[in-house]
């Protein structure tokens, strides 16, 4: 999807987030990214495929 010089990350890569913005909502909390990932102001994502991302910082929390 990415057509930038230097791509963005793939939607699954573990660094997929810091991909360019395309379309930002501030008022509806959510932000869609060039590989088509959309990131929720509460850290959530929800992945082109249709499967969510938790909370990272919930998850390394729980994890430590």
């Amino acid at each position: 999807m990415c057509t930038h010089a230097t791509r963005c990350p793939a939607a699954v890569a573990d660094d997929r987030v810091l991909a360019v913005p395309v379309s930002r909502h501030p008022e509806q909390g959510w932000t869609l990214l060039c590989n088509g990932v959309l990131l929720f102001d509460d850290d959530g994502e929800l992945l082109p495929d249709g499967r969510v991302v938790l909370d990272r910082r919930w998850t390394l929390s729980a994890v430590s």
